[in-house]
């Protein structure tokens, strides 16, 4: 998997500000998983930075480049960036920049290996920009969050279940990027907001998951902005593998559904 020198990218942007003229420093580095200790980021995307935009930023004309850093995909980066050197790793995982999506090849290894990835991560920094007090949210607040049934929207994406789920370590920030709980001790409230039960939060899949169906009613509310990803994003965790075909539309879930049940048997997932 390609991760991010956390050093390289904070120290890169520095030199930035201080208008320091150095030699361009390679921000991403191509690192085994399952023995390189390495966080990892999960968020909404929104106005984010690329593969090529962030390895290439260096090279970019003076306004293009801070069009760039101006975004709130590029600050999101660097202050996970950052957490991660505070936190004593060298190396992080972001989606929106490690990987390369103009090769079709590069984003079908990526997405069937996604799990994998976030399951292997010493820490997992979930970022909820969307909300603002120093505490994470008890109770729903519809006046706040009525599009995402009262919670942060972070919690009605297709992808950020897998991603609550794999990591053993999940740690919660804030908009400004203050830490408000982790998953362990949030395990209860977290519960009420993904019907996923409490055991299975602390100790992983295997510790609960009865059935497809209980997975697929854990995912039944949630979005994606692409219609295949729906599918796509619960690949890892019923286990299974199957090459992306983006323009497949709803024939990837019943592909998926042909996938679950040629490695399990379980029947039940027809029943979505």
């Amino acid at each position: 998997m390609l991760l991010l020198n956390v050093k390289a990218v904070v120290d890169r942007d520095t030199d930035i500000n201080f208008r320091r003229v150095t030699p361009e420093t390679k921000v991403l580095k191509e690192c085994d998983d399952t023995v390189t200790p390495y966080a990892i980021l999960s968020h909404r995307w929104q106005d984010e930075v690329d593969y090529n935009e962030m390895v290439n930023l260096m090279e970019m004309e003076g306004a293009k480049r801070e069009d760039v850093r101006r975004r709130n995909g590029y600050k999101k980066i660097l202050k996970s960036c950052r957490q991660a050197k505070k936190d004593g790793f060298e190396w992080l995982w972001v989606d929106t920049c490690c990987i390369d999506k103009r090769s079709s090849s590069e984003l079908s290894e990526a997405i069937n290996s996604m799990y994998r990835w976030y399951e292997n991560s010493t820490k997992c920094y979930a970022y909820l920009y969307d909300i603002d007090s120093p505490t994470f949210p008890m109770a729903k607040n519809l006046e706040r969050y009525d599009k995402h049934k009262g919670w942060p929207e972070w919690f009605s994406r297709g992808w950020t279940l897998q991603e609550l789920i794999a990591p053993r370590d999940v740690q919660f920030f804030n908009k400004e990027w203050v830490p408000i709980g982790n998953k362990r001790d949030l395990a209860d409230n977290l519960e009420k907001i993904t019907r996923v039960s409490k055991d299975i939060l602390i100790s992983g899949l295997d510790s609960g998951v009865r059935s497809a169906a209980q997975i697929m009613s854990w995912a039944a509310d949630r979005e994606t902005t692409r219609v295949e990803d729906r599918a796509y994003s619960l690949l890892g965790l019923f286990g299974v593998h199957m090459p992306m075909v983006y323009g497949e539309g709803k024939s990837a879930f019943l592909r998926l559904q042909l996938e679950i049940i040629r490695s399990s048997n379980d029947h039940s997932i027809f029943a979505w």
